[in-house]
């Protein structure tokens, strides 16, 4: 005779040794444990456990059961579950799995229920959810909530649902992240940053042209190789023979004066504390590169050089330009050196001369960058520092705590 399928689910105030008491039932009448999933909130217990049991032993298991759960105040519900039913579970958990990251400040419920009812539209079931940022206080409107959902299903069209996600995001003033729920995306280990107005807030290029008089000129040209209108390389050039003549000094004056992005420093100290190896694949300069690179503990730097004689820039380059398609070689070389597969790899910039390596990466984040740029990226991050990355990785705020005070 087959085994009876019994579902428990307790609720009520979590209390030390229920679950002992409860495993030390099942294990007195033969149960075998088919599943268990448990959650506290704000102290509240939920607990499911589905099991196979004998014929004879259910009705003891189910009185042994509600016995001890009355004891301590638990409230029990057991359920007998059909073959069929079984079966049926069985099957839809083999489904793809997927983790949706939601990152919004202030309360999070109306880009919550944005999130979910979205998964409703496609048929997501979702299997748990996680907050990932410190609890803060009741009161507060500027707190900042980060929930991790793993949801499973089939999507047929995964544009459309990244472009609702989308559409709701801007509305709302959110961040998110679909990811396949995969091994690689459990075991990133190299992250790589774009450096001008990704890894620092300021466009280097523009800041020296400034100093030099030809600001606006250099300016325009910066926006259309950002926006995608004209070619890197050559607005790379015609950029850089507009600095002919200034002193070398000027680009050191520069490199010391920029600032980090905000997060930027946290994401790189946690990332070092869990083993990660980090570059900065940039179309900026290598001088300002490798200064960063000294200051944050940065593995690799790939940039360019300005040609220098007798400490004043000729206006010249000095050898391969690194633009968007050797953006994306130096991402897979990397890895290939560092013996890591290109799935395991982040990629983070903001601008079209991003786009091959963020999407050449097993994970691309496109960081508050204009909509082009993230529609194609398929993960942004638009409201936030860069530490957010992150939340994206599935690191707490508990977690990162803990790395940023033992690197200290």
């Amino acid at each position: 005779m087959a085994d009876d399928i019994v579902l428990i689910n307790v609720s009520g105030r979590d209390k030390p040794g229920l679950m002992s008491v409860l495993t030390e039932i099942l294990a007195s009448h033969n149960a075998q444990l088919l599943d268990i999933g448990q959650a506290v909130i704000h102290e509240d217990l939920a607990l499911g456990i589905l099991v196979s049991v004998p014929p004879e032993h259910a009705g003891g298991l189910v009185k042994d059961t509600m016995f001890e759960a009355n004891e301590v105040g638990s409230t029990v519900r057991i359920s007998n579950v059909t073959r069929a039913e079984y079966e049926a579970w069985l099957k839809a958990s083999g489904q793809t799995r997927y983790i949706i990251t939601l990152l919004a400040s202030g309360s999070g419920s109306e880009p919550l229920h944005a999130i979910s009812n979205i998964t409703r539209k496609f048929d997501l079931n979702i299997d748990t959810v996680r907050r990932l940022t410190d609890r803060g206080a009741a009161e507060s409107s500027q707190s900042k909530l980060c929930v991790e959902m793993r949801v499973r299903g089939e999507i047929g069209d995964m544009n459309a649902l990244e472009s609702d996600f989308m559409t709701a995001a801007e509305s709302l003033n959110f961040d998110f992240s679909v990811q396949e729920d995969t091994v690689f995306r459990r075991n990133r280990r190299l992250v790589a940053f774009d450096m001008d107005s990704t890894l620092i807030r300021q466009e280097v290029i523009d800041e020296l042209a400034r100093r030099h008089g030809v600001g606006d000129q250099v300016v325009a040209i910066t926006e259309d190789a950002m926006s995608g209108r004209i070619d890197f390389q050559e607005s790379f050039r015609r950029r850089a023979a507009l600095l002919k003549g200034m002193p070398v000094s000027v680009l050191e004056d520069v490199a010391k004066s920029v600032e980090l992005n905000e997060g930027a420093r946290r994401l790189l100290r946690a990332l070092k504390h869990f083993g990660y190896k980090t570059a900065v694949i940039s179309g900026g300069f290598q001088y300002v590169g490798e200064y960063l690179a000294r200051d944050l503990d940065i593995d690799y730097v790939y940039a360019n050089n300005l040609e220098v004689q007798d400490g004043v820039m000729t206006g010249a380059v000095s050898g391969p330009i690194v633009d968007a398609a050797r953006k994306a070689e130096l991402l897979r070389a990397t890895a290939d050196r560092e013996g890591i597969a290109l799935q395991q790899t982040i990629a983070i910039g903001d601008g079209a001369n991003d786009l091959p390596m963020l999407t050449s990466a097993g994970l691309g984040v496109a960081f508050h960058a204009k909509r082009v740029v993230k529609e194609s990226a398929q993960h942004a991050i638009s409201n936030f520092g860069l530490d957010a990355v992150l939340y994206l990785i599935g690191f707490s705020d508990r977690d990162i705590d803990q790395a940023i005070s033992a690197s200290e």
